[in-house]
């Protein structure tokens, strides 16, 4: 990272951030050879110290054939904090924000008891007050979950 002074090097703050971010950003390698990315609803844990984002996918498509010919991606997210105004030298306005990226390898989970498991923390996140029948195991049949084994992490921040 070329501004060191904008790491975030507390792995407990990063782990905070992934946790709370609303939507991350995959980043795969398309069958053109082009970076290809797209917004995810995910999952963090950490798991007997492997860090793994989980990512909600249809079955079929642009993401999971990426992943099947070359499965080593990219994943950001990001939370906006806000926008420094300027009233005279337009490079001293600025965004404000915190940020997580990851690279590591993608797998494409098969049992469908782990698919269930990871569904049922994905709903937990985005809606904590419940309401909802918990997800069975034969509801997974036709949902796709992404795995990434987190192999490098980095987070930054903007704060002004």
């Amino acid at each position: 990272m070329r501004r060191k002074e904008k790491e975030i090097f507390n792995k407990s703050e990063i782990e905070a951030l992934l946790k709370s971010i609303e939507a991350g950003h995959l980043g795969t390698t398309g069958e053109n050879g082009y970076p290809v990315i797209k917004p995810v609803n995910f999952v963090y844990s950490d798991e007997k110290e492997n860090r793994v984002i989980y990512i909600h996918s249809a079955k079929e498509g642009e993401k999971i054939r990426d992943i099947l010919r070359d499965n080593r991606v990219c994943f950001e997210a990001d939370m906006p904090l806000g926008f420094r105004k300027s009233s005279s030298d337009a490079c001293r306005a600025g965004y404000l924000y915190k940020s997580v990226i990851a690279r590591g390898t993608a797998h494409i989970l098969r049992k469908n008891s782990k698919k269930a498991e990871i569904l049922n923390k994905i709903m937990l996140k985005y809606q904590p007050e419940g309401g909802y029948a918990e997800i069975a195991e034969n509801d997974t049949e036709n949902v796709a979950i992404i795995a990434i084994r987190i192999e490098e992490i980095t987070g930054k921040e903007s704060l002004g």
